[in-house]
């Protein structure tokens, strides 16, 4: 039996997520959301084999209660997966900062907190997969997504970082850059600002029309579950997944102007040495 530890299980990747594990005869739920009344769906699959957990992963005292009632019902966790996220759209001067600084104890701090109770057992056992909720707002950018993008560069700095502290322990890590998908991302679970400074009016229209990516983007939130599903089985985890055309091709195209970038700079970047 292989035991998985799920946040944001009430809605979009970690609702489909917690369903395909569920539905497996070989593998343990722990089924995390802020609450457990949402999870009423898990509730047609074998009960002795699923554990839900009430956790706000801004709350630190709730995420070890979650863990250690995890722990005590399986033994040990073998997949973490960190979903729990908010969206928030919005140019950056005109930008809510106390809604900014709680999107980020969200994305970022609550992620780093969950994993920080989950890595002993981890550790532990020598054994485990964290699978991070990125995004490929992480890998390129758009404008009005700029703060939320900085929590998904975040979660990949903290990511890349741990990967190299934890490699030689049994754990990998994980980090998937999904594109739009028709979650409640850019619903009820993001907040936004219209801009109401003149020069920032040709951004209006997008963020009052992002709704409509509940229904209208092309990310499939059943297939990309399904490929964290099969990716986190495998012996040997990739370190980066990004999924949809937007995050591959968006990705690469950034990236490789970073690349050239850097390298027509050569000699100025080597000259700053002794």
């Amino acid at each position: 039996m292989k035991t998985w530890f799920i946040t944001g299980t009430s809605s979009g990747f970690g609702k489909e997520l917690a369903t395909i594990v569920a539905r497996q005869s070989d593998t343990q739920l722990i089924a995390a959301a802020r609450h457990t009344d949402d999870l009423a769906n898990l509730d047609v699959f074998d009960a002795t084999r699923i554990e839900k957990v009430s956790i706000d992963v801004t709350n630190e005292s709730q995420i070890k209660t979650g863990v250690a009632q995890a722990i005590q019902r399986f033994g040990t966790i073998d997949v973490l997966v960190n979903n729990a996220g908010l969206g928030y759209f919005s140019t950056i001067e005109e930008s809510d900062m106390a809604k900014v600084r709680y999107m980020f104890e969200v994305n970022v701090m609550g992620l780093a907190n969950v994993t920080r109770a989950v890595l002993p057992t981890m550790r532990a056992h020598h054994a485990g997969v964290i699978i991070n909720l990125s995004s490929a707002l992480a890998l390129t950018t758009l404008p009005t997504m700029g703060f939320y993008s900085a929590t998904k560069y975040a979660v990949e700095g903290y990511s890349d970082t741990l990967r190299q502290e934890v490699k030689d322990l049994g754990i990998q890590v994980m980090t998937v850059e999904p594109s739009g998908a028709r979650t409640q991302w850019s619903g009820r679970s993001s907040q936004k600002m219209v801009p109401t400074i003149a020069d920032y009016a040709a951004f209006s229209d997008a963020i009052t029309t992002v709704s409509d990516s509940v229904t209208q983007a092309p990310g499939n939130p059943h297939r990309i579950a399904q490929v964290m599903f099969d990716q986190a089985n495998l012996a040997e985890v990739p370190a980066h997944l990004p999924l949809g055309e937007f995050a591959y091709q968006g990705g690469l195209a950034n990236l490789q102007s970073i690349v050239s970038e850097i390298k027509s700079r050569e000699d100025l970047s080597l000259s700053t040495d002794d």
